[in-house]
């Protein structure tokens, strides 16, 4: 079982000159503890489940290189990026640059995007839902190609790529790992069957359904089920005891979760210490079906 962290707020740090030195530390104790993986959002404004909408809101992909420049093992990515708010081409380009600078530690998180209020506010794309996905989809294969090193056309219905160089070339191979988040049964669970490494859902009462939808587009795309990652957010609240998460994190392998992502308040002083406790006992956990 591994143990990931996601920072969801940057309010703890106080003033604007403060937030860099609170999440290097926070991101330097996480590699230190031995946590597998280190995530941000990629939102620009706060989202309302966990604060206001004025929150201090950091763009991901700069926080993630400020992350690489002071960690040395723990991989880096999005807990989603919204598709429709960067070009496919620079997307790709940019989480290479990661993949490259921190000698290759990054993912490719990404997701159809859903919080329209930030997308207006800042005059970002957001297209209705079913273009959303056609745009998603059409993004997960431009990163194959770009990854692939094939530099032939890619003319989609809403993207056209004449040459998709890419150079350099990621550091991991084949590609950056890619994780496709969300639940929705029909498309999201199929794209991850399709073109993903690793999905990631919600550690609610419905998670073995979804995993089971994830089976059945496995099945249909001719696709191993074991080769997806299934990762699952976790809250983790701020009077959890080590014990507490632990067992969390034997429930959800019993269902075949192989990466918990802890959220919640796990950008409070300590929290990242806390969860190298939980990933040392949680080390000799066996995810169902593995």
């Amino acid at each position: 079982m591994r143990i990931g962290i996601q920072i969801p707020r940057f309010t703890g740090a106080g003033s604007p000159e403060h937030i860099g030195p609170a999440f290097a530390r926070i991101a330097r104790e996480a590699d230190g503890a031995g946590l597998s993986s280190l995530w941000v959002m990629d939102h620009v404004w706060q989202i309302e489940m966990v604060g206001a909408a004025e929150e201090p809101m950091l763009e991901g992909y700069s926080a993630l290189s400020y992350a690489a420049g002071v960690t040395e093992n723990i991989t880096l990515g999005t807990l989603v990026t919204g598709a429709v708010y960067r070009h496919p081409g620079m997307l790709v380009k940019g989480v290479t640059t990661l993949d490259v600078l921190s000698g290759g530690r990054a993912w490719l998180g990404i997701g159809a995007a859903w919080f329209e209020g930030e997308a207006r506010g800042l005059g970002l794309p957001f297209p209705p839902t079913a273009e959303r996905f056609e745009r998603l989809e059409e993004t997960l294969q431009i990163a194959h190609r770009m990854w692939s090193g094939d530099e032939s056309p890619y003319h989609g219905t809403h993207y056209r790529l004449e040459r998709p160089l890419n150079s350099p070339a990621p550091v991991q191979r084949p590609r950056p790992p890619i994780l496709v988040g969300g639940g929705g049964e029909k498309k999201t669970l199929r794209y991850v069957a399709a073109y993903a490494d690793a999905c990631n859902l919600f550690a609610g009462p419905d998670l073995e359904h979804k995993l089971d939808v994830l089976r059945g587009h496995c099945a249909a795309e001719g696709r191993p089920y074991a080769e997806i990652e299934k990762t699952a957010l976790a809250m983790v609240g701020r009077d959890s005891s080590v014990d507490q998460v632990v067992d969390e994190c034997g429930r959800l392998a019993e269902l075949g979760i192989d990466h918990v992502i802890c959220t919640g308040y796990t950008d409070d002083e300590g929290a990242a210490a806390f969860l190298g406790r939980v990933a040392e006992q949680a080390a000799d956990i066996t995810p169902a079906g593995r």
